[in-house]
């Protein structure tokens, strides 16, 4: 065979070989939950009313009723994986959970971990503080004994503060929001960093606790975790999120668990 059809036969055979590779179809998760019949939710049930246990310590609360709206949609069982704040990322990484609804923001930190789909719930932090604590502005939290949630944003944030301060051996870490409040409540802690969402429930629940200011960082914005690298799955979740809203459900399920107007999803200046 000569030199000039020896090269055209392998060009050809190239070509053929990376035609066939486009022809195969490699599954995702997508493809993997349908097929599995069963969506696997991770949901942070310890943060009313977002997500927390009812009266018959069932799973409740806008991000259970996303992870119930999503698995209807895919025609699916679901599977509601209770997690704490810590947990909600191993549990994608370890591929425990397929999707995590749990208030996660979407940080350019953990964006090297997990992948992010545009934002489906907007927060921004605010505190509870015991009866008597006189803490009524922000400045009143230097001095005294505040408490977070370990792994999250407001942890994160206080934290930064704190150094500034150089109050940081009054900080104290709890697991769950739930140890927070209840932190608060018995005296331990003179504030508790939370959400806005969830200061209105926390203090009808504890006759010790009342509403405290709001933290002085910026707004939340909290995304469906999905695994990192699979498009397919987080541009399915995308869509998701924009037909809650196109639908109305979103409005809809923010009414029923949080009141009020829902908060406008979009960023100022940002196209989705």
């Amino acid at each position: 065979m000569g030199l000039f059809k020896k090269t055209a036969f392998a060009a050809v055979a190239a070509a053929l070989s990376v035609t066939a590779g486009f022809g195969v179809a490699k599954a995702d998760k997508l493809d993997d939950v349908i097929n599995a019949g069963v969506l696997r939710c991770g949901v942070v049930l310890d943060f009313p009313p977002i997500g927390y246990r009812d009266e018959n310590n069932e799973p409740a609360g806008f991000d259970v009723e996303y992870c119930k709206d999503l698995a209807k949609a895919l025609e699916v069982d679901y599977e509601i994986l209770p997690a704490t704040w810590a947990e909600r990322l191993p549990m994608i990484v370890a591929n425990r959970a397929d999707v995590v609804f749990g208030a996660t923001s979407d940080s350019l930190a953990r964006a090297k971990t997990v992948g992010f789909t545009i934002p489906y719930a907007i927060y921004y932090a605010q505190a509870v503080v015991g009866k008597d604590s006189g803490v009524e502005t922000f400045e009143d939290l230097k001095g005294k004994r505040v408490a977070a949630a370990v792994g999250t944003v407001p942890e994160q944030e206080f934290l930064k503060i704190a150094k500034e301060w150089g109050t940081e051996d009054l900080y104290q870490g709890y697991q769950s929001e739930n140890e927070v409040f209840l932190a608060v409540a018995q005296g331990k802690a003179d504030v508790g960093i939370t959400t806005n969402t969830t200061v209105k429930p926390i203090t009808e629940q504890y006759d010790t606790v009342v509403a405290g200011p709001r933290m002085p960082w910026t707004t939340d914005y909290t995304s469906v975790v999905g695994p990192r690298t699979d498009y397919g799955w987080l541009n399915y979740l995308n869509l998701f999120v924009t037909h809650q809203v196109r639908s109305g459900r979103y409005e809809e399920l923010w009414a029923q668990f949080v009141g009020g107007e829902a908060p406008e999803l979009r960023i100022p200046n940002v196209m989705y």
